[in-house]
């Protein structure tokens, strides 16, 4: 009888501790500015595009935070994407690596009614080869904020890039929305659509505007940590020749601190 009632305390505990680490580790992959080493893999495959083409993205994107003393954290997000589009003049898809992202963003460690907040600068690098990305250096500012409270994490990034060359290509906007509402058992619903806008464009083709959403969890292969989750978007604003949906798969390996 004792050793019954032992072992339902133990267990009851061994269960409340697995909950609040499943908690922690959800708001953890789900805030960009988490003080965690991470590496996602998000893959974004667009239906729809000229002539019924399928397009698509797959992003590597290594997350390393620094300390800067007892206050500030940098945390640092770089983009390698990896891309399959149709070829513009036709015979099926073209395949190769795009211009590389890497922002930095400058947070304080402590939030502020359940809000952190950073900024800094971010960096294109033509990694892009003959098919993609525009062969040419490029900066500009991002900033982010989070709001974290019981079971929400919601908030939003935005950047603008400009090129340092005169042509004028590289002016690029990017921007993120996300809202995540975590349930039990690492489960959770998240809707995070990516605005881009390429002001070069003409205004009929500048914008790409999705609308989804999708359901993710949060669970342990082994001793790793990992996000895995599932999204669909519909792209009520676009180009012309880009596809009308995009389903989106991300899965994130996680090194939070031991």
């Amino acid at each position: 009888m004792k050793k019954s009632f032992v072992f339902t305390v133990l267990s009851l505990a061994s269960a409340m501790v697995a909950a609040g680490q499943s908690k922690d580790l959800a708001a953890a992959a789900q805030n960009p500015l988490a003080s965690m080493i991470s590496l996602p893999f998000q893959n974004n495959t667009t239906f729809g595009n000229r002539d019924g083409d399928v397009s698509n993205t797959l992003n590597i994107q290594p997350v390393l935070p620094f300390e800067l003393g007892d206050d500030w954290n940098l945390i640092t997000r770089t983009i390698i994407p990896v891309v399959s589009a149709p070829d513009p003049f036709g015979g099926g898809n073209v395949n190769g690596i795009s211009d590389t992202s890497f922002t930095g963003w400058f947070s304080p460690k402590e939030p502020v009614n359940h809000i952190t907040w950073g900024v800094g600068p971010t960096v294109n690098i033509p990694t892009g080869n003959k098919d993609f990305g525009f062969d040419q250096w490029g900066a500009g500012i991002s900033a982010v904020g989070v709001y974290i409270k019981d079971k929400w994490v919601a908030g939003g990034l935005a950047s603008n890039t400009w090129g340092f060359e005169d042509t004028g290509d590289l002016n690029l906007f990017y921007s993120q929305v996300f809202v995540n509402y975590n349930m039990e058992n690492g489960w959770y619903v998240v809707s995070a659509p990516i605005f881009t806008a390429d002001w070069n464009a003409d205004s009929s083709d500048r914008w790409v505007v999705p609308i989804g959403g999708g359901i993710g969890k949060i669970m342990r292969w082994g001793k790793q940590p990992v996000n895995l989750n599932a999204q669909i978007y519909y792209n009520i604003e676009k180009p012309e020749d880009y596809g009308d949906y995009t389903f989106r798969l991300q899965l994130q390996f996680m090194f939070p601190k031991s």
